[in-house]
This record gives structure tokens, C-alpha cells and sequence, in this order.
């Protein structure tokens, strides 16, 4: 198993490539028995990225599970990979086989702000 965030998986994917290790970084993603991508959309994905992470996903396809987080809804991964056909190909894999689930109201984090008082509803309310 293995948590990473889509960041840090995309500097690490992005590195070997460099060093022409692309290969065998791709295999051990795709062994893995999980793989827990965080924070899709977080950060920008720049097209080398967006190539990468779809290699990884096509590779992992249908081979083990994966748990992906993100805070963007599926129409705006068109925008985050950069190029629509690209994030429609990402999703028609990721979604083949896929439980999604939806949560909604306020972070983990921002609950505990609120319960401790360190943040007011109305500011909560802009944040999310």
C-alpha cells in the first residue's frame, strides 16, 4: 500500500522520467496492492504530469484499487489535466470499476476550528 498526494506522485513520476527510470516507477505503482492518491486538483497539473498520471492510471487499470480523493468535481478535471480528452480518458478508467461517494459540509480540520472556537460559522461558510 502506498499514500501519496497527486503532487508528490507527479514530482516522483516526473524525476524518473528524467532519469530515465520511468519504467520501473510505473511498476512498482502498479504492483502495489493500494494505491491512495490525495488531493487531485489541489495543486496545477502540467501536461507532463497529466501524461504521467494517465500512464499510471492506465497502467493500474483493472490490475488493483485505488482510492482517489479529490475537492473538484469530475466536470472540472478537464481544467485540472489541462485537456478534456485526456481527463475523460483518466475517468472512463478510474470509473469503470468505481464506488465514488460524495461528502459534503465542512473538513475534519475546520470542524475542529469550529468546536474549539478558533473559527467563526460565517468564515467556515467561505472556505468550503
Amino acid at each position: 500500500m502506498l499514500f501519496t498526494t497527486a503532487a508528490a506522485m507527479i514530482a516522483t513520476l516526473t524525476r524518473a522520467l528524467t532519469e530515465n527510470r520511468l519504467e520501473d516507477k510505473l511498476k512498482l505503482y502498479t504492483i502495489l496492492r493500494l494505491l491512495i492518491i490525495d488531493e487531485i486538483g489541489y495543486l496545477p497539473i502540467d501536461r507532463t504530469g497529466a501524461n504521467l498520471f494517465f500512464q499510471l492510471i492506465s497502467r493500474r487499470y483493472e490490475k488493483g484499487p485505488m482510492i482517489l480523493t479529490s475537492n473538484q468535481s469530475f466536470g472540472a478535471w478537464g481544467e485540472i489535466f489541462g485537456d478534456r480528452v485526456l481527463a475523460t480518458a483518466i475517468l472512463d478508467r478510474v470509473l469503470h470499476h468505481a464506488i465514488t461517494m460524495n461528502i459534503r459540509g465542512h473538513s475534519y480540520r475546520l470542524k475542529e476550528k469550529l468546536k474549539a472556537g478558533l473559527v467563526r460559522v460565517e468564515e467556515a461558510s467561505t472556505t468550503t
